[in-house]
């Protein structure tokens, strides 16, 4: 009888991750590390599995929780590359801070994913797939009278899942709803990276979904744009974007500086401000909208819906800036194209 090996094993995992939904084949291996005592324990390569925590657990309670979500490539000449690793790591520490969690270090957390990118790199995916990256902080004290207190324990976890091309089947335009009273979270809180604020995006958006058939909500409280409940949001012309200038009360998102700044390398100016949804329905008259995060990078919007009227964005399909913009960014990140800031770290 013949047994599977290491290598049939990566490959059969990697063959279930361009089915399966995004980010829900985990790598058996994970990075752990605790904070006790005021200190961090030195982290640990373990099996992924559930971790123990008590049912008093801050987080369960009080919601003292954050993460990132990035990604490692594996390039043409056989390397592992993570993608801006350093500015997820800060943003990782600035939400801690803002959450008053134990703080881990930066060189601590970048070891942490470095290392448990090295051990399971068989697993990463050749383009257009990669590995998605998830480390997770929590505070674990024990005290459910601890409401106004924050934990003076916590967890350190990094999960990895190979994962593959979001735009497998085609690129499709996305339809979304302009939200113009509700905001995706609380204002001040709008820039930290932490689990309440999906959740309390998820209510509208379900509920957007079953009223409107649509993608996404795009809140625009008092009528300036802002954000989805997961992604920015971006407007374009040949030659020109617009987003939201960066204030506290949406995400500071790593994939869009960096579209940001191929664009202005591509000739594009760019701009950063506030502006209304009335600009925003002008603008799409003829020009395009897309959203930008880590699982997509950028995709097109096709349809707006405002006020039970669905209005076209251009002629309702993902346009070309759209396009040119994405590939720009994915050639750097596949290493198809070069590195001209620094922005990859080979494992």
């Amino acid at each position: 009888m013949t047994t599977a090996g290491p290598a049939s094993n990566a490959s059969a995992t990697i063959q279930r991750a361009k089915s399966a939904p995004f980010g829900s084949v985990l790598a058996e291996t994970m990075s752990l590390a605790w904070y006790r005592d005021g200190a961090w324990t030195p982290a640990e390569l373990v099996p992924t599995a559930p971790l123990p925590i008590h049912p008093a657990a801050h987080v369960l309670h009080y919601g003292s929780e954050c993460f990132e979500g990035f990604k490692a490539y594996r390039h043409p000449d056989g390397s592992v590359q993570v993608f801006r690793l350093d500015r997820h790591v800060a943003r990782l520490q600035q939400s801690a801070h803002a959450l008053i969690l134990p703080e881990p270090d930066a060189a601590q957390v970048a070891a942490m994913v470095t290392s448990l990118v090295d051990r399971v790199r068989d697993i990463v995916p050749e383009a257009p797939g990669s590995l998605y990256l998830r480390p997770l902080l929590f505070g674990t004290m024990p005290n459910i009278g601890a409401a106004a207190q924050p934990s003076n324990e916590a967890c350190l976890v990094v999960l990895a899942s190979p994962v593959w091309d979001y735009f497998a089947g085609g690129m499709k335009p996305l339809k979304i709803l302009v939200e113009e009273q509700a905001q995706r979270c609380a204002p001040h809180l709008g820039r930290v990276k932490t689990g309440g604020n999906y959740a309390a995006a998820m209510g509208p958006t379900l509920a957007a979904r079953r009223e409107h058939g649509v993608d996404q909500v795009l809140f625009c409280p008092g009528g300036e744009v802002q954000e989805t409940g997961a992604a920015n949001f971006i407007l374009l012309r040949p030659g020109r974007l617009l987003t939201r200038s960066l204030d506290s009360s949406f995400l500071h998102g790593v994939t869009r500086d960096s579209l940001l700044t191929i664009a202005r390398e591509l000739g594009y100016a760019v701009e950063e401000r506030v502006f209304s949804v009335d600009e925003m329905l002008e603008w799409v008259k003829d020009g395009e909208a897309a959203l930008s995060g880590t699982a997509a990078v950028l995709a097109g919007v096709g349809t707006l819906v405002r006020g039970g009227q669905a209005i076209k964005v251009a002629d309702g399909e993902v346009g070309p800036e759209t396009r040119r913009l994405r590939e720009a960014l994915v050639a750097v990140q596949q290493g198809r194209a070069p590195d001209r800031h620094g922005w990859l770290t080979r494992v």
